[in-house]
Order: C-alpha cells, then structure tokens, then sequence
C-alpha cells in the first residue's frame, strides 16, 4: 500500500473531492483513503461523490450523521424533514432513477470508527473515560465534547486521549477559527465546511500532516447552497 490519506466531510462536493485527489496526486490502486463520514446530503452530487468512492481500492468509509439519514431514507423511503432540510434534499434529486444497489451496501458497510497504528478515526467524537468498543453509537456520531475540550485546551500541553492522533470530522473548523484544519492537543479536526456556503474540502496525508484543500465549494456550483451558509449554521 502507498501512501494514508483522510478526508473530511465531503456532502456531496464531488468537484472538491476530485480537486484534493488531483493536489495531492492519488493513487486509486495504490494509495489509502479514510472517509471520517457525510459524504451525502448538501451539493448536488452524493451519487458521482460514492461513484468515485467505490473506485478506490484501500478506502475505508466512517459512518456520519448524514449518511445515516440517507441510508434509511434508501432502504425505507423515510425522509423526516430535520433530515431534508439540513441538506437530504440534495440527496434524493441526486437519485432521480433510484438508488444502485452498491450505494446501499457502501452505506450499509460503513465503519462507526476506525484504529490503525495507533492513530483513531471517528465522524464525530468519543468518551475517553470509555473504551473505543464501549462507546454508545451516537457519540460516535454526535459528539463535539472533545473538539471543544481540545481547542480550551490547545496550547497547554496534554493529552486527552491514549491515541498517537485523532482525526475527526463533524464539527466545521470555522466554529473556531477559518477554514482550515485545526490541530488542537492530538486531535486533527479536519470538517472545514465543505458542506456549507464559504467552506471547502481538505484532504491530508496521514502520516506527514501535509493537506490539500479544494476551492471555495459554492465557487464550484453556482446556483446551489449547499446546508445554508455558515452564517446562518447552528448544527
């Protein structure tokens, strides 16, 4: 295997993410991906997004919020307003003749967190007091208590968790700051509002820390909104 890359919260920015693939030069064959979740609902292409996705050959898929939403609206044609309005809309027209049964099965498929070399990947957080295997699914999912808790503390010197590294999705980096991947005690915090009006994509290499960031995403898709601007967000 090549080289480790991870990806923050795509929400259906395929440009963006081909526009990371083609700055840091990946190799579908022989490259790894590790997706930290949301790759559906917000821009207009979910579709093409797992389309391109299911190319690659070592990717791992953490399961988000949003792919959870859509999976179930997938399997049972549930589709709560909470869920169409922060962005499902855009995954249902991204479907207009169905859903592949591949699609499902990449949802189905997905990982709640992954560990490797001592470096933890998760959508949304974890309980450090609880072992990884312990954790209830929706802190997976949910939580932002260890972002936070990590940025409070950022340039006094610990540690919050047994991990090497902690990469996590989720929380948009410009809650804090801008829009670029925020390094807060060891957790890389690598959503940077992709799925939002004046955020973008950034992938990085695991194990250098270099990273690629796309354009400004509603810059690659005039007319569309994505979950509202950032603004306005109160998720």
């Amino acid at each position: 295997m090549g080289r480790q890359f991870v990806v923050g919260d795509i929400h259906g920015a395929f440009k963006a993410l081909l526009q990371c693939f083609d700055k840091a030069g990946f190799s579908y064959d022989d490259d790894q991906l590790i997706c930290l979740g949301d790759v559906c609902d917000g821009w207009p292409q979910v579709r093409e997004s797992i389309d391109e996705l299911l190319k690659i050959k070592n990717r791992i898929f953490i399961k988000g919020i949003h792919d959870q939403w859509a999976l179930l609206w997938m399997v049972s044609g549930d589709s709560p307003d909470i869920w169409l309005v922060q962005g499902g809309i855009a995954t249902v027209l991204s479907y207009p003749d169905g859903v592949p049964d591949e699609h499902i099965q990449f949802l189905s498929d997905a990982l709640l967190y992954y560990e490797n070399d001592g470096n933890l990947f998760v959508h949304g957080g974890f309980d450090p007091t609880r072992k990884i295997d312990h954790q209830p699914h929706d802190i997976l999912l949910w939580d932002r208590t260890l972002i936070v808790s990590a940025w409070k503390k950022r340039n006094k010197g610990v540690r919050l968790t047994d991990y090497k590294t902690v990469f996590v999705g989720h929380t948009p980096t410009f809650n804090f700051i801008n829009t670029k991947p925020i390094k807060a005690c060891e957790i890389w915090l690598l959503d940077t509002g992709a799925g939002w009006s004046g955020g973008c994509l950034t992938m990085m290499n695991v194990e250098t820390g270099v990273y690629y960031q796309s354009e400004v995403v509603d810059s690659l898709y005039p007319g569309y909104v994505g979950r509202r601007s950032h603004f306005t967000q109160s998720e």
